[in-house]
């Protein structure tokens, strides 16, 4: 389970969270809502300490993340992936090597630099392309791909970590309503095949309610609304969105996720 008691972020004179408690099960599928400057953001980057809290703690299974430093705080970051909105891949490396930079912790800095991935390191990374259907892009530079393409070229690096939770920051923002799909689809699968906890900030309240089983809106970098996607109402959405509401509220179909579940391991 993870755990935030009582977390704040101060940048300056601004808070950006503040005060947040909150009780994440295991293998939930979360989503974090609310207008841009909320602190949905900041919140995630606290969760993954690319940025520190000002005071509170945040625990994963009982352990305090926010003490982590060196390698533990290494192996964190590798159990906690994250997926950026600007997909923070590398243009001009192909795509398989992209992947296997999500392996880098399970292997040394030299073999690294070299590119002596072990069969096993390519077995996974080449078993995560195909969980998202871009094998075919493997060899190709990362830059000449589309952006939901990308999107999921970073996911398939953020699975490769072997994580427990994955943070999406805004993971659909830059993408068109196809793309916006096949990219939350992913995530889904993610979720529902692999067991992992995925947290991810979403703007879209109708994307938000079609695929989080549960919702949890900010507004000042405050918690306002924790709940079941059924219970976020018009009445709610304006509280945390004001006339930006109608705005943040599109049609999606049902989400759903093709394929039989193809467990990642390494293949001998």
């Amino acid at each position: 389970m993870l755990e935030l008691r009582n977390v704040n972020r101060d940048f300056g004179s601004k808070r950006a969270v503040d005060d947040v408690s909150l009780d994440i099960e295991k293998g939930s599928f979360v989503g974090v809502i609310g207008r841009s400057g909320a602190g949905k953001s900041t919140l995630l980057r606290m969760i993954n300490r690319l940025q520190d809290v000002s005071s509170g703690s945040i625990r994963w299974n009982g352990q305090d993340v926010t003490t982590l430093k060196g390698q533990a705080l290494r192996d964190w970051r590798a159990s906690c992936a994250m997926v950026f909105q600007q997909f923070n891949i590398v243009g001009r490396l192909d795509v398989m090597t992209n992947v296997l930079m999500g392996r880098l912790n399970h292997t040394s800095q030299m073999r690294s630099l070299l590119k002596l991935w072990s069969p096993d390191d390519r077995a996974i990374a080449v078993s995560a392309l195909e969980q998202f259907d871009i094998t075919a892009l493997a060899g190709q530079r990362a830059e000449s791909l589309s952006g939901g393409q990308q999107q999921r070229v970073a996911i398939a690096r953020a699975l490769v970590q072997e994580p427990e939770i994955v943070l999406a920051d805004e993971p659909i923002a830059s993408l068109d309503p196809r793309n916006t799909k096949v990219v939350m689809d992913s995530l889904l699968r993610l979720n529902k095949h692999f067991g992992i906890t995925v947290i991810c900030n979403l703007h879209d309240l109708d994307i938000a309610k079609e695929y989080c089983g549960r919702l949890i809106g900010m507004a000042q970098g405050k918690i306002v609304f924790d709940g079941a996607p059924d219970e976020l109402t018009e009445d709610a959405a304006r509280e945390l969105y004001g006339l930006e509401a109608h705005e943040v509220m599109t049609v999606l179909p049902p989400a759903a996720v093709g394929g039989a579940y193809q467990p990642l391991t390494a293949v001998a």
